[in-house]
């Protein structure tokens, strides 16, 4: 059975029209036949989308009961037993009710995908979990329920669901998105003009990265080299030299004038020794280049203009950006320059910018010689020119002149031409040329001449002695080129791997991007690093990146063993010999970087456990007393009314019960307590975030204190929350019931709530022993019970509880201290719309001893709720 197809509409802001693009996909879907069914759709009372649901086949809802409440979410094994060819589910980043099959609804898609059903379905793009902190910077609101960006990036298709921030504030100024009570509010905080067209950008852009990825995908699978000019990427080539930053600002400059444009920097490292590069240099300039947006990228490249356009080319690059070259005018005779060859080689569809910059035509150093085994074609031709031809022309101009230069002049002249055709060709031309050399020397210099006999035996010595001399040089001269070249590539390899080996101990790469950093080194089409657990068992990928990676060491064009169960496997092409030392140390931190990133889950899994034994152990200590001191009195209170030896009167039964309540109560808040930190540990607290009101919730948290123990505070005019409501009630009784408990006789606890900025406060007011600075915050760990709090006084959960629950509905909850003497614990909670102008300027409440309440805030006395 096939996977199913996913379709995703992603919208910028809800009311775009998601959920109705997505139902009149399914009309068109069934009036071509296909079964189509509505597995989840939420209207939210808009008569348009709900209009769309009429002639529809819609499953039923599965029932969940939480919190004595009754929820309705998708039914899962009901649609799985339908198995229709499509299925339309509404909002992917959905949390799911708590005892639900699966945590979130984007679960439940991957078992319909799985299940071989297609599924179409709706996100918005502040709910991408990459995205939360860009968007709370924005709007100011935290998303709460978010999905994997993988997620998304997965889905067959993704279609933009578009709207203008202007025509999505009248549409709902006309009432088609909220209802009319919450229009105003919504217009003026989320949807903002500003926060619309900031989230619009996000998703357009985010939209077009998916495309980029699209595109990629597809050139490498068709072998597409040509650039296709879709959006602006513009490389900028680098030598090391400081003009790279007038390089890279002037890129940036270029990029600014389009949307969406890319900058990527690339340095290419001569393995000739061409270049001799700054490390502290590029290290600036890869700074520079990160700050203003863009990437860098290094590179070994044999040939820098074949290298660049290659790197360009494969990146899908428009532009490239390089510096006018740094030679002097007679340094062109060793070649056009990097320039000129990338300008004449780049194609019709790769413009070519030269920057000018300082350091213009300043000379950059005689050419290094290379060994013959890294020349070009013109090189050796020179060199053979030089070393054949050159010595025939020399004799013929020395023969003709009039005044005889000596035969030793004569042999330092043969032997200057077969020093520079050993510079430009290497050995052999220098052998060839010393050899003719010693003939001509021969032939026409020495007595007697035009003869290849010699009659003077000095003459004999004097050429045979030019012969090993030039033999000498020749190999001197081509055993330090040789020296040379291995100088500069070991220099370059050094540079790569200093960059590495810094990047990996900084903790800056991750093992895609180690093996990007190989793709791009060594110009590789893919990379993956293959793991098996012993030589019998298959090879399974620890990562890999690039089109269609190899699943096997024996099939890539490049493998390279690590250990024995580990090999990194490379394909594009046959690497020469001496680049499998660097790809060695490559392979070597990839398996360095893979043990880590287990080593970390590893140490964060121990440290879990650690935490876990540490509750245990806390617990046990904790519970001991705390458990049996109420059982002991429930125990003994049912004993007494059980025995027969006594009996009780209606006073003392009355008494007795009263004590298996209270034992009881005492017992119950303890294991409620338990229970929550125990969610709280295991992270399973799942908040349903809605919006309400402070005075509906605050008073219902005050029932398990004494009747007047508590004055409450709550302004009418506050903003309502967003908050889960049970949450929020439980997290108010731990902190009044503290509170309270250590507030002296005859001195109530103040419960106070005030607005600031977009944020509530709720402020619990007590008159007790107060807590000392630097214990403020060791007093909302679990099981701490500050100072000589009696063992009967609880096991030191109910702060802590407190404030995972805040924490968890994106509040806070911190002590400060009472003016004077007490301790005021903070709970702030965020508002959801700005409230009206009230009798006085909202702020913190005060302690009610120091400044007067408003004459218009409701005060009252806490009694039973």
């Amino acid at each position: 059975m096939g996977r199913g197809k996913l379709r995703i509409y992603l919208g910028a802001a809800p009311g775009v029209g998601k959920t109705y693009a997505m139902l009149s996909e399914g009309h068109r879907r069934v009036e071509r036949g296909t079964d189509c069914v509505v597995g989840f759709v939420e209207h939210h009372g808009r008569p348009r989308t709900e209009v769309m649901l009429h002639g529809l086949e819609q499953t039923p809802r599965r029932e969940v009961t939480y919190r004595d409440a009754v929820f309705t979410e998708m039914d899962v094994d009901g649609l799985l037993a339908r198995k229709p060819t499509i299925a339309l589910v509404d909002e992917l980043a959905h949390t799911n009710v708590p005892g639900s099959r699966n945590a979130k609804r984007w679960q439940d898609i991957e078992e319909l995908l799985k299940a071989g059903i297609d599924v179409i379905s709706t996100v918005n793009i502040q709910h991408l979990e990459s995205l939360g902190d860009v968007v709370e910077a924005i709007t100011g609101v935290r998303q709460r329920e978010t999905v994997p960006d993988e997620v998304v990036r997965r889905a067959d298709q993704i279609e933009l669901v578009d709207m203008s921030p202007q025509a999505l504030r009248r549409r709902m100024a006309h009432g088609n998105v909220y209802q009319p009570d919450k229009v105003d509010a919504a217009l003026s905080n989320y949807f903002r003009p500003g926060n619309l067209t900031a989230l619009r950008e996000l998703a357009l852009l985010w939209v077009a990265d998916r495309a980029d990825e699209y595109l990629q995908q597809y050139r490498g699978e068709h072998n597409i080299r040509s650039t296709w000019q879709a959006r602006e990427r513009i490389v900028v080539g680098l030598t090391g030299g400081a003009e790279g930053r007038t390089l890279i600002r002037r890129a940036a400059r270029i990029a600014a004038k389009g949307s969406g444009s890319e900058i990527l920097a690339v340095y290419i490292a001569r393995s000739d020794g061409l270049t001799a590069a700054s490390p502290k240099e590029l290290a600036v300039q890869r700074t520079l280049v990160e700050d203003l947006g863009g990437t860098f990228h290094h590179v070994i490249g044999d040939n820098v203009p074949d290298a660049l356009l290659e790197f360009a080319k494969g990146v899908n690059a428009t532009q490239i950006v390089l510096g006018s070259s740094r030679r002097k005018a007679w340094q062109y005779v060793f070649g056009p320059g990097v320039g000129a060859t990338v300008a004449r080689d780049s194609g019709p569809d790769l413009d070519v910018h030269i920057v000018t910059h300082e350091a213009v035509a300043r000379g950059r150093g005689l050419p290094v010689v290379r060994s013959a085994a890294r020349l070009g074609r013109n090189r050796i031709v020179a060199g053979w020119t030089v070393g054949v031809l050159l010595p025939g022309l020399l004799a013929l101009v020395l023969t003709h002149i009039d005044t005889d230069p000596g035969i030793a002049n004569e042999m330092l002249l043969f032997l200057s031409l077969t020093v520079g055709s050993a510079l430009l060709g290497g050995l052999y031309p220098a052998l060839a040329s010393a050899a003719l050399g010693s003939l001509l020397l021969n032939y026409y210099f020495a007595p007697p001449v035009h003869r290849f006999t010699i009659s003077d035996p000095k003459n004999i010595v004097a050429i045979a002695v030019f012969f090993g001399v030039a033999v000498s040089v020749a190999s001197v001269v081509d055993l330090a080129a040789r020296r040379t070249h291995q100088a500069a590539r070991l220099r370059a390899e050094s540079e790569i791997l200093s960059f590495l080996a810094g990047s990996v101990l900084r903790g800056e790469t991750t093992l895609d991007a180690l093996l990007e950093r190989v793709r791009e080194t060594f110009a590789m089409e893919s990379v993956a690093l293959l793991e098996r657990e012993s030589d019998v068992e298959p090879w399974v990928p620890a990562g890999s990146v690039g089109p269609d990676p190899v699943a096997r060491p024996e099939d890539a064009d490049v493998d390279m063993p690590i250990g024995d169960h580990m090999a990194l496997a490379l394909s594009g092409r046959v690497l020469p010999a001496e680049d499998r030392r660097v790809l060695g140390a490559f392979a070597a931190q990839a398996a360095v970087v893979l043990d880590r990133q287990r080593l970390v889950g590893e140490a964060e899994g121990a440290r879990r456990m650690a935490e876990g034994n540490r509750i245990r152990t806390a617990l046990l200590a904790a519970v001991s007393h705390d458990l049996r001191t109420p059982l002991a009195s429930i125990k003994a209170s049912v004993s007494s009314l059980r025995s027969d030896d006594v009996e009780w009167s209606e006073e003392d039964r009355a008494e007795l019960l009263a004590g298996i309540e209270e034992g009881a109560d005492r017992l119950d808040h303890l294991v409620g307590n338990l229970l929550d930190m125990s969610r709280l540990q295991t992270g399973t607290v799942t908040p349903l975030i809605r919006e309400i009101d402070l005075d509906e919730v605050v008073p219902m948290a005050l029932g398990g204190v004494p009747e007047g123990s508590v004055v409450l505070d709550v302004p009418e005019w506050l903003p309502m929350v967003a908050v889960d409501p049970g949450l929020l009630e439980r997290a108010v009784a731990n902190v009044v019931e503290n509170a309270v408990k250590y507030s002296p006789g005859g001195e109530p606890v103040t419960v106070a709530a005030s607005f600031l900025g977009d944020r509530v406060e709720v402020r619990v007011v007590d008159r007790g022993p107060g807590v000392p600075d630097e214990a403020k915050d060791t007093i909302f760990a679990p099981f701490q019970r500050h100072g000589d709090a009696p063992r009967g006084a609880g096991v030191g959960l109910g702060l802590a509880v407190a404030r995972g629950f805040a924490e968890a509905m994106d509040g806070t909850l911190a002590a400060e201290d009472t003016p004077g003497g007490g301790l005021t614990m903070v709970l702030t909670l965020r508002a959801v719309r700005t409230a009206p102008a009230g009798p006085a300027a909202p702020g913190p409440a005060p302690a009610p001893e120091d400044v007067p309440l408003p004459p218009t805030a409701v005060r009252q006395k806490a009694g039973p709720q």
